[in-house]
């Protein structure tokens, strides 16, 4: 993947604070933190945590210090969705498919016919 990425991105010039160093490293945080993600154990986990922990030092950039933190923070969180494997992506496309009902049900003046409507798409959309 890297040699591909070699051929796609521009040379970066000797002035710019951003080097391609800079460029692998933020790969290498991004695609850890892919690596932590997938991982079926918590053992596994918290082993991509403690590697993506070196590698956020190692790159020294703020961001991907702000993601770790962002990580470490989240911890418990990402340790259910690692066991489990429940998210909350059901509940996100509800709500997606209730705000896309509104936008098409401007001038809704009866509240009854609004939630009747909400309920029978998703009722639609249940049965398909």
């Amino acid at each position: 993947m890297r040699a591909t990425l070699s051929e796609v991105l521009p040379p970066v010039s000797c002035s710019s604070s951003f080097t391609p160093e800079a460029y692998w490293s933020s790969w290498d945080v991004k695609e850890q933190l892919r690596t932590l993600l997938r991982t079926g154990s918590i053992a596994d986990a918290t082993a991509a945590k403690a590697e993506l922990g070196r590698l956020v030092d190692r790159a020294g950039q703020p961001e991907a210090r702000r993601l770790y933190r962002t990580v470490c923070r989240w911890w418990n969180e990402i340790e259910v969705l690692i066991v489990t494997g429940a998210t909350t992506a059901k509940v996100e496309a509800n709500n997606t498919a209730i705000k896309n009902i509104k936008r098409t049900g401007r001038g809704f003046v009866n509240n009854t016919n609004y939630k009747t409507r909400i309920l029978l798409r998703s009722a639609a959309r249940t049965a398909a």
